[in-house]
């Protein structure tokens, strides 16, 4: 089953630390099939919170997911943004209707 990174940004403090983060843990991301199907954008808000910014990664399997989010490239990459970033970010295995 399909599973997603689902990262929603409450702030971010400093814009060039998250851009050097994406260019580091983008190549990290993929390597473990993950597919980028949302990064920022327009958005509009109807009910809830209002997140800066809203970051979506698509993996082939749960297990795939966390390896990358455990792997210690992708922490490596993380502490470059950790300092000046607040996110909610989780892992969440989708579903099928089939």
């Amino acid at each position: 089953m399909k599973s997603y990174w689902i990262s929603l940004y409450l702030k971010v403090e400093n814009q060039d630390n998250l851009k050097k983060y994406a260019e580091v843990v983008t190549p990290i991301i993929k390597s473990f099939g993950g597919v980028p199907l949302v990064r920022g954008g327009k958005h509009e808000t109807f009910e809830g919170d209002d997140f800066v910014r809203t970051v979506v990664w698509e993996f082939p399997s749960f297990k795939k997911a966390i390896e990358c989010h455990n792997s210690k490239e992708y922490l490596a990459g993380w502490d470059i943004a950790k300092h000046t970033t607040v996110r909610h970010m989780q892992v969440i295995e989708g579903f099928s209707t089939e």
